[in-house]
């Protein structure tokens, strides 16, 4: 329907002087446009609510691991590699008396080899990896001391053994630890009390179910009133990530009445702040609720300036630094109090890409591919653009879950590769899809059981209506480029539509679920035995004949997170079907390039572009 190809321009950022500079790859990779923050306006709370030009110390938590420990046995390090938003797994009790410690058995999980060309003949490493389907590790909270003695092993009986024990929270008395517990498919999570010192449970305060999946990602905040009371963070109750407060009993009530996303930010005990994109999908605000008495009150707006902003609170909840950018302003830095006044004037930022070619940036949205939402995009425009010519034209992919590529950032969030082949002669073209965050449970849970299929359907709908609205965009010469989950959508798109894309480079692709691991990919899809249609509609293995045009795949051979079975057996398969596939691998590096290795890999990438496209 002609509706669908509409596009509407929310910002427009104008062409700078186009003889000025011109960025080199190597500036491309390693200057950021967000770059702005100078090293002397830097700061940072101290524990007494004081403004710092050092960034105050946190003291690691540090314990002594048992004795005689098994090696597939692991304390205190990753688990879950690193999903349900976890980060620290020696949690101290606040009056850092008690550790939770995380155990892992591992004995089950499979191992993938990994090539080292270090030593003398070369060797394999072997990295545990449990895949989609298969064996998984056994999680184990313990309570222990700083010297090591183990107090207790938390008692949890729920769901099987391969459950997932994510967040855990002490209470402000340390007595007990709060854990949100899930089970491997992701539908049920019940939020448990233990007691710390027998590890005893106590009661379930609160469950979830969802049919796609339930995801906790957040820790518990408790008041800072001695109430008991706690903030918990859900989208599974409204259908948007929103906050409620809650106590022991199972009490429940919404504090942030949004249809949008919200993040905690902090409480002093009367109010409870948290950012919010109830303004724009693309913006964030700060606002806070007052919770002190029987009513809650309705949610205050603090910070007005259009664009995004990035809050640090002070500890006594008094004052707040507000750093915030939005399309066209590089970066601001505020010292504001907690109703929003502003207290200091920190730093108005140049712009940090004055002295280069500036190409002209859109920011825009344009409809899902059914109709039922706005996605946002940004494009360059290319260098000394005449619009009675044509240009090529590059989509830069990334398309999956707990991404946000365009927002009311400076220059819409760029990546400056995308600058450098604007100045280059390209149109480059970035769109999010359904899939990706801040946009609520509907939106982001459209790819349940069927990744890839509603992300390259809104991808398609974009380029169509891009292709559609500008003329001088040369419709045989486009290309795409994307890393990781953008490896998949790449060449998920190269193949799905072969006759649009000349080109395609892929970094460290997924080319087929069942091989990647299983908290994130069982999240999604399920298993390849509960969900066969969905894992098989997925891969890439069938579709590697569907090719018509160049195709360069890159990947580190150490790569532990997306491993290089997936892009061998692709090629593999290209090979079957006679299509011409370039390969380079990085032998020493990991799954996200660093130092001159990324340097190189964009220097290839930016050559393939220019030679094929």
């Amino acid at each position: 329907m002609p509706f669908l190809l509409a596009m509407s321009v929310i910002a427009v950022h104008p062409e700078g002087n186009p003889n000025a500079r011109l960025l080199t790859v190597e500036e491309a990779v390693k200057q950021s446009a967000h770059s702005v923050y100078p090293e002397e306006v830097k700061l940072w709370w101290d524990a007494e609510s004081r403004l710092v030009k050092e960034k105050p110390e946190v003291k690691q938590a540090s314990w002594t691991l048992p004795e005689g420990t098994p090696p597939d046995i692991v304390y205190g390090e990753t688990v879950s590699r690193n999903e349900f938003g976890g980060n620290r797994w020696v949690i101290p009790s606040p009056d850092g008396r008690l550790l939770a410690v995380y155990r892992k058995d591992q004995s089950a999980v499979g191992s993938f080899p990994l090539f080292d060309i270090t030593t003398r003949t070369g060797s394999t490493v072997e990295i545990k990896y449990p895949m989609a389907g298969t064996a998984s590790e056994k999680l184990a909270l313990c309570i222990c001391r700083p010297d090591g003695t183990i107090v207790s092993e938390l008692k949890v009986t729920d769901f099987d053994e391969e459950r997932y024990l994510t967040n855990p929270s002490w209470s402000p008395d340390g007595e007990y630890l709060f854990v949100q517990v899930l089970d491997r498919a992701q539908h049920d999570m019940r939020l448990n009390m233990y007691r710390a010192s027998d590890g005893s449970f106590v009661r379930t305060v609160l469950s979830e179910h969802n049919d796609a999946w339930v995801e906790p990602l957040d820790p518990l905040h408790f008041l800072e009133d001695g109430s008991g009371r706690f903030i918990y963070r859900t989208d599974n109750r409204d259908g948007y990530r929103n906050l409620y407060l809650c106590d022991t009993s199972g009490s429940v009530r919404r504090i942030t009445p949004c249809a949008a996303d919200v993040a905690y930010v902090a409480n002093d005990g009367e109010y409870v702040y948290y950012t919010s994109a109830e303004v724009s999908p693309i913006e964030n605000h700060l606002f806070r609720v007052r919770i002190k008495g029987e009513r809650i009150s309705k949610p205050e707006r603090i910070t007005f300036e259009d664009g995004w902003h990035e809050i640090d609170m002070s500890p006594d909840c008094t004052k707040f630094i507000d750093r915030f950018s939005s399309f066209n302003i590089p970066g601001v830095t505020l010292v504001r109090s907690a109703d929003g006044e502003v207290l200091e004037r920190v730093l108005d930022a140049i712009d940090p890409l004055d002295e280069y070619a500036q190409c002209r940036v859109e920011l825009g949205s344009t409809p899902s591919a059914d109709g039922k939402f706005e996605n946002y995009y940004r494009l360059f425009y290319p260098r000394n653009y005449d619009p009675q010519k044509k240009y090529p034209l590059i989509v830069y992919v990334y398309g999956g879950p707990h991404s946000q590529m365009v927002s009311n950032k400076w220059l819409g969030d760029i990546r400056m590769w995308e600058m450098l082949m604007a100045q280059k002669g390209y149109f480059v073209y970035v769109q999010d899809n359904r899939g990706t965050q801040n946009r609520g449970a509907a939106f982001e849970k459209a790819i349940n059981r069927h990744c890839g299929a509603a992300e390259s359907a809104d991808q398609l709908a974009g380029i169509s209506a891009l292709l559609e609205r500008i003329p001088a965009i040369d419709r045989s010469r486009v290309g795409v480029h994307g890393w990781s989950y953008g490896g998949f959508m790449t060449l998920t798109l190269a193949t799905a539509r072969p006759d649009l894309f000349k080109v395609a480079v892929a970094g460290g692709p997924v080319i087929d679920w069942k091989w990647y691991e299983v908290m994130y990919g069982e999240r999604y899809m399920d298993t390849p035995e509960t969900n066969p249609d969905g894992y098989a509609a997925s891969s890439l293995l069938g579709k590697a004949g569907d090719l018509d045009g160049r195709v360069l795949i890159c990947q580190g051979t150490l790569d532990d997170t997306v491993v290089w079975q997936h892009a061998l057996n692709f090629i593999q398969k290209c090979i079957e079907a006679g299509k011409p596939v370039d390969f380079f691998a990085y032998p020493l590096e990991k799954h996200n390039m660093q130092g001159r290795a990324r340097v190189h890999l964009y220097e290839k990438i930016t050559d393939y572009f220019e030679t094929y496209l």
